[in-house]
């Protein structure tokens, strides 16, 4: 059974590419969170990896779309016990690498390139100042969740995160979610940045954000279901709280009846209050307000309740005066 965060990317990939500043977007949000720039003295390349078919083919489409040249693929295993594949994309040539580099913002003109690397410097331009259309911001989202992202399965908790190797990179991200009014917060794990969002709302709106409607369908039910089921054990365990201190109470009122009828008797009660302890004996698992309707004449809840109490504080007389 794949994994619910399987399942967002495997739909997250499938979106069509129609505009080349958000392809360009998106594969900027990857290359930012999983991208490799080598150089030495045999080649030049920008290397993706990712353990996802689905995201390596999303890559692939997404370099021939905006730049009209196809990356190589790879597919290797790092270890005999590993069960999937993983996907090394890889870009080859100084020509090449150099139009990416610039052209994502990643290393102005004329820098030298020996000297670049994957990380933000003074010139790069980086989250909202990069990213100034909407859809731009929805697409580069999207790549940095395909590059980094993880989600919980919603059954068990709502906890979605993007794993993110710069802590400027992280703030970018938490920038361009702002600009969307969602609240993302990030810490430092051993030598990457963990952004995160928490609660149902916010995972639902970045859903719809990053274009994922099936993913959103099937959180949003899981969720409804969630509150339901939540729901009804409240209303359970309120019951069942209720039904205890109910047999509790009527227990000891019981208690107190027979004591009274075994010393003073019944029959020397007041009416009223004779009707009550009777009818407590006769049905033991009767509410307050069930005592008060089968009374003659009817009597109110509060009614009901005021001449147990008494009865009640004429057992606790008569206890006190055995014990003297």
């Amino acid at each position: 059974m794949t994994s619910f965060a399987y399942q967002v990317k495997n739909e997250l990939v499938r979106n069509p590419l129609k505009n080349r500043c958000c392809a360009a977007a998106e594969l900027k949000a990857f290359l930012e969170i999983n991208g490799k720039f080598i150089i030495n003295a045999r080649t030049v390349k920008i290397a993706l990896q990712t353990r996802n078919a689905s995201v390596a083919r999303r890559l692939f489409l997404l370099f021939k779309f905006h730049y009209g040249f196809s990356p190589e693929i790879l597919s290797f295993r790092k270890h005999h016990l590993q069960k999937n594949s993983s996907f090394l994309l890889q870009i080859f040539g100084n020509k090449k690498v150099l139009l990416i580099l610039r052209d994502l913002g990643f290393m102005p003109a004329g820098e030298d390139m020996e000297k670049f690397l994957f990380l933000p410097h003074l010139n790069n331009q980086i989250g909202l100042n990069a990213l100034r259309e909407k859809c731009c911001r929805r697409a580069y989202l999207r790549g940095a969740f395909l590059a980094g992202g993880s989600i919980n399965d919603p059954r068990t908790d709502y906890h979605l995160e993007i794993v993110i190797p710069c802590e400027a990179y992280a703030r970018a991200v938490k920038e361009v979610l702002a600009s969307f009014n969602l609240g993302a917060r990030y810490f430092q794990r051993k030598n990457d940045f963990v952004l995160y969002l928490k609660g149902g709302e916010e995972i639902g709106e970045f859903f719809r954000i990053i274009a994922a409607p099936n993913a959103l369908l099937k959180f949003e039910n899981i969720r409804i279901v969630k509150g339901v089921r939540n729901k009804i054990n409240r209303l359970i365990n309120c019951e069942t709280a209720n039904l205890t201190k109910t047999f509790l109470a009527s227990q000891e009122q019981i208690a107190n009846i027979k004591l009274i009828e075994d010393t003073v008797g019944l029959k020397n009660l007041s009416p009223s209050l004779a009707q009550v302890a009777r009818l407590r004996l006769q049905f033991p698992e009767a509410t307050l307000q069930e005592l008060g309707e089968i009374s003659t004449p009817p009597l109110t809840k509060s009614g009901v309740n005021h001449r147990l109490r008494r009865i009640n504080d004429l057992a606790n007389k008569i206890r006190q005066e055995k014990n003297n």
